[in-house]
């Protein structure tokens, strides 16, 4: 079966949300074990301003 262009995107769109919410959790972990945000940033593949922010929550 063919999948349309909107499903395909649609889907896609769906596991770059679920790729973000994973690397925010690792990179909450990391932060609990005191972690440089420079080296979270770089692992997670977020930005340091993103893990500045996960560090104030």
């Amino acid at each position: 079966m063919r999948e349309s262009v909107i499903y395909q995107s649609i889907k896609a769109e769906g596991r770059e949300e679920g790729s973000d919410k994973k690397a925010r959790k690792i990179a909450i972990n990391l932060l609990a074990k005191r972690i440089s945000l420079d080296v979270i940033a770089r692992v997670t593949g977020l930005s340091v301003e993103v893990v500045q922010q996960l560090q104030q929550e």
